[in-house]
């Protein structure tokens, strides 16, 4: 029977699981600091087997993005004003929509493989494809009247020009992603995620080679460098079908083109429209900071400030978000074994290594403030304002190290409704305006700006969610989860918690 919510069977006993974690985290008589100790000692490889393959897909496809701001950034600081609005400004706003609604291939592929239904997963993967595609057609538009759009906004025209060039060239691009996020989760439901991070990494190499090749040799300018960007997305799209079409691994999996694709689609469409819209909130906000800097009165240098401390944090984003993907592979193989315990605490051990990594890398940007902006472009202007705005970036780098689980676990409660209101009390009510006042009325510029968005609104958004968490009577909770494969998981979940935490000793 087709369906959109496929019931969850526990997979055997063996199915990915751990059973001497298990054993190791439910032996009483033995304290449990230790338990801890040689729990993390077996946790840790199960868990980097899959979150560095994960990390590195997340953070080379950005890095392609990254590298591609670099290479039109040496053209100049106007130019990388350019791609900086392109990217953050118009760009990112198809990449938080498509990966939004693409979240639903992850849930739907992990639950019908959960129940032993192995066929639906390349159902869903051409559904959404299908679905995306479409979705792809009004942005698609959108994009051929940027530089009306960032006019009307505010933006310079000569600025507006010049990234409107930038965006014409990522057109295909969109495409791309409507076909790359449910190939992405069709994959990472079945734990497969080394054969993405190898042809990513063969893909940003080549990536490399073409934009040197456009922009500095053949002189393609914004052009070609975002021409190239795209290609380069549509060939990790051909290579990952093709390893879908040829391997045995996903024999099963994928079964060929079927007309299923087109049915239910208004149903699929609202499971994702959920995600997309707590995602791209989120999303959204971070373009508005950019947006808004370009109506400063030093615009360039805001924007090219801004997008480098912006593009840094991204990057880092990258790899809570790839830690992220690969708790969610291994609490379903320690639940599907019928692990609860082990489940949990590998919860508490990815959150733990993804907050300790963004500490690291908040550090490493304190170290090298003063040299960062000289990666992107030249220009002690710009350099110094990078500097200045190091300590705020290195704040937004420790949040975001916890932000993302916090945002899993309610999303995996169901409280995506609820987050959407604190994200828009958070973001919109108080954090665009206290930025705008800081930056503008108290003449602070970007540094305001940042610093009221940071504060009014990502530094309280975790907090709300922190303290909703901590507060939440999570027997109700299970009871109010409206679908029964989510009150399933969440009880074991809670219940695993509870055994976890617990002295038992």
């Amino acid at each position: 029977m087709d369906s959109t919510t496929p019931l969850l069977q526990p997979a055997p006993h063996g199915g990915g699981g751990s059973r001497e974690l298990e054993a190791i985290l439910e032996d009483a008589s033995v304290p449990w600091a230790r338990r801890a100790l040689r729990g993390a000692g077996v946790e840790l490889p199960l868990l980097l087997r899959i979150a560095l393959p994960a990390v590195a897909v997340y953070m080379i496809n950005y890095l392609m993005s990254m590298s591609t701001q670099i290479f039109c950034g040496q053209l100049g600081n106007l130019e990388l004003a350019a791609v900086s609005l392109g990217n953050t400004g118009i760009q990112v706003f198809a990449y938080g929509l498509m990966l939004g609604m693409g979240s639903a291939v992850e849930t739907l592929c992990g639950q019908a493989y959960g129940a032993h239904k192995p066929g639906m997963l390349g159902v869903y993967l051409q559904r959404s494809t299908v679905l995306l595609t479409a979705t792809g057609v009004p942005l698609a538009v959108a994009y051929g009247f940027s530089e009306r759009i960032l006019v009307f906004l505010g933006e310079s025209e000569r600025i507006a020009h010049a990234a409107a060039v930038f965006v014409y060239g990522l057109i295909p691009q969109i495409f791309a992603y409507a076909a790359n996020f449910p190939i992405q989760k069709f994959l990472q439901a079945q734990s497969i995620v080394a054969p993405s991070a190898y042809i990513s990494t063969a893909t940003l190499a080549l990536h490399l080679a073409l934009t040197w090749l456009a922009v500095d040799r053949l002189g393609m300018g914004l052009l070609g460098g975002a021409l190239v960007l795209s290609l380069s997305w549509w060939i990790i799209v051909l290579a990952q079908f093709g390893y879908i079409v040829t391997s045995p691994r996903c024999r099963e999996t994928w079964t060929g083109f079927t007309s299923q694709a087109f049915h239910s689609l208004g149903s699929f469409f609202k499971l994702s429209a959920a995600s997309a819209v707590m995602l791209c909130l989120e999303t959204w906000y971070f373009q508005i900071l950019v947006l808004i800097a370009g109506l400063l009165k030093n615009p360039e240098l805001s924007l090219d400030s801004l997008s480098i401390c912006m593009t840094i944090n991204g990057w880092v984003f990258m790899i809570s978000v790839g830690f992220n993907a690969a708790a969610s592979v291994r609490v379903g193989n320690e639940l599907g074994a019928g692990n609860p315990r082990a489940a949990a605490f590998s919860v508490v051990v990815v959150t733990s290594l993804s907050l300790a990594v963004a500490v690291v890398c908040a550090v490493v940007v304190l170290c090298i403030r003063d040299q960062l902006s000289y990666f992107f472009t030249g220009g002690e202007a710009v350099a110094r304002a990078v500097s200045d705005l190091c300590p705020l970036l290195a704040v937004t780098l420790v949040l975001n190290g916890v932000q993302p689980v916090l945002s899993g676990v309610a999303v995996g409660c169901g409280w995506q409704a609820f987050v959407a209101y604190v994200n828009v009390g958070c973001y919109y009510i108080i954090g665009v305006p206290l930025g705008v006042f800081l930056g503008f009325y108290l003449d602070l510029g970007a540094k305001g700006i940042w610093s009221g968005m940071v504060i009014g609104g990502t530094m309280m958004q975790t907090l709300i969610l922190l303290w909703v968490t901590s507060r939440t009577d999570w027997n109700k909770e299970v009871i109010d989860v409206l679908h029964p494969c989510h009150a399933l998981l969440l009880m074991l979940v809670i219940h695993s918690m509870h055994a976890v935490f617990s002295d038992d000793d």
